[in-house]
């Protein structure tokens, strides 16, 4: 097929389950492509030569070589190629926004002048991850022979993941050290089943226990072990404990019975079932519910108060739908299942009632001024225009901080001025030797493949410490 007929193939349509069926289940909302939809959507590809959509991935996917796999029906190669520099290619396929990515920069997109018109990377790569897991054809790579070098990996999040299946296939022993009782760090406890089936999660960590990494559950590392024992047990130490702080507005009422933090709200729905009306985990199922923010994680947020029984759910967010961060697929989704919006408001006070109960917000009507530093217009109060809204629960999305736990049991690790870790930002390393750090402990709360790509740089550069002590050990 040449480039002509490439490009007037339109791109493939995603079947997924009706909006109103599926805010009464937490089922996945996309069914994923068929073999003959991704047919289809593999040959609107143009495989160019200067592969522009691989230099707009942060973990560098040789994405054209891949997508030519699909075409040829080779989805064995497909996968191969996918997990030299992604293993978690599932959950990226799924949640990693390539809009913003890879497809961003995709030549069909550009030749169209329509970013929605950009080859389905993302889609492609969950086909060739789905059709690996439902047919039990994962190839385990040959492990060169043990270094006896071992190193600490703390957190399973999408940073600490990539790093043990990085640091496992060069010879290194890697134990993996997770506070809670499953692996996934946010993608357990963050990010709802209709999005990302948790089956999905387990799937590509059982892919790392199989290549030998060791997960330790229920391990918090600076209380259960202090970070100085596993630094005296181990060669090595990379810092992924992820971004598990929240944000508050800090106005009168948000210690009112019926305020959630999303990671909160969140983490009860998902990973403690409160979805489910048979389990123990308790969660108000508010009637109306409001959410404040404009990210993914408000709309995860909104989507799920649907999911629990509430008749209407509001998202208030202080800029325009044009500055939203959301990714517009989630926004389009929650759309569709009927969240509303509440654009250009700024809460300022959380109103309740005698006996502590939220009962609705005070809000602050907005207007956008010149742009500020994230390059979006900043939102300005319009003075005396204010109103109320009415809920009885009301969830904060407004983005999280570092977790302040392993930063406070080693008190010479360099942080910044919001709670990060400092690192250099080619290698990783912090300011204690042989300690590196990545994820969302060093970016605050960003995305799973942009902390994917922080846990290769670290994971390069820990073999290349490991290397070197090596070589002085033996001198």
């Amino acid at each position: 097929m040449d480039t002509a007929d490439r490009l007037k193939l339109p791109p493939v349509v995603m079947p997924e389950q009706d909006p109103t069926e599926r805010i009464h289940n937490v089922r996945e909302v996309p069914f994923g492509f068929t073999p003959a939809m991704a047919l289809q959507e593999a040959q609107r590809c143009l495989h160019c030569v200067n592969q522009p959509c691989v230099d707009g991935c942060p973990v560098g996917v040789r994405i054209p070589d891949f997508i030519r796999t699909i075409e040829s029906g080779d989805y064995i190669a497909g996968i191969g190629i996918i997990k030299q520099t992604n293993l978690l290619p599932a959950v990226c396929g799924r949640v990693c926004p390539q809009e913003d990515q890879c497809q961003k920069s995709c030549t069909v997109g550009k030749t169209h002048r329509d970013p929605g018109q950009a080859v389905q990377i993302g889609q492609l790569e969950r086909f060739l991850a789905d059709w690996e897991r439902e047919n039990h054809t994962a190839v385990i790579p040959q492990i060169p022979p043990a270094s006896g070098k071992r190193v600490a990996v703390i957190g399973s999040g999408p940073a600490g993941l990539t790093v043990a299946g990085d640091l496992i296939k060069l010879g290194h022993a890697v134990t993996v050290f997770e506070a809670l009782h499953m692996p996934g760090g946010v993608l357990g406890y963050g990010i709802p089943e209709f999005r990302l089936p948790k089956e999905i999660v387990y799937a590509e960590v059982s892919y790392l226990t199989r290549l030998g990494v060791d997960f330790q559950y229920n391990t918090v590392i600076g209380k259960s072990l202090t970070v100085d024992e596993v630094r005296n047990d181990y060669d090595a130490v990379f810092i992924g404990s992820g971004a598990g702080l929240p944000n508050f507005l800090g106005i009168p009422g948000e210690s009112l019975l019926g305020v959630y933090s999303a990671n909160e709200y969140l983490t009860r729905a998902n990973l403690m079932h409160a979805y489910d009306e048979n389990s123990d985990t308790p969660i108000l199922r508010g009637k109306s519910v409001a959410v404040l923010g404009g990210g993914n994680v408000a709309m995860d947020s909104a989507r799920t108060a649907l999911r629990l029984g509430a008749l209407g759910v509001t998202v208030i967010y202080r800029r325009s739908e044009e500055e939203m961060p959301a990714r517009k697929e989630e926004y389009h989704h929650a759309v569709q299942e009927g969240v509303e919006f509440s654009f250009l408001q700024n809460p300022l006070e959380i109103l309740g009632n005698p006996d502590g109960w939220v009962t609705g917000l005070t809000l602050q009507k907005m207007q956008l001024g010149e742009p500020d530093a994230s390059g979006r217009r900043r939102p300005l109060p319009i003075p005396g225009q204010t109103g109320s809204v009415s809920a009885d629960v009301v969830i904060v999305a407004i983005g999280n901080n570092p977790n302040p736990l392993i930063p406070a049991a080693l008190p010479s690790l360099q942080m910044n001025r919001h709670g990060g870790i400092v690192t250099n930002e080619e290698t990783m390393e912090t300011s204690v030797p042989g300690v590196f750090a990545g994820g969302d402990i060093v970016l605050g709360a960003a995305t799973v493949i942009l902390a994917m790509g922080q846990g290769r740089k670290a994971a390069r550069a820990i073999h290349a410490w490991l290397t070197k002590t090596a070589d002085l050990e033996r001198n």
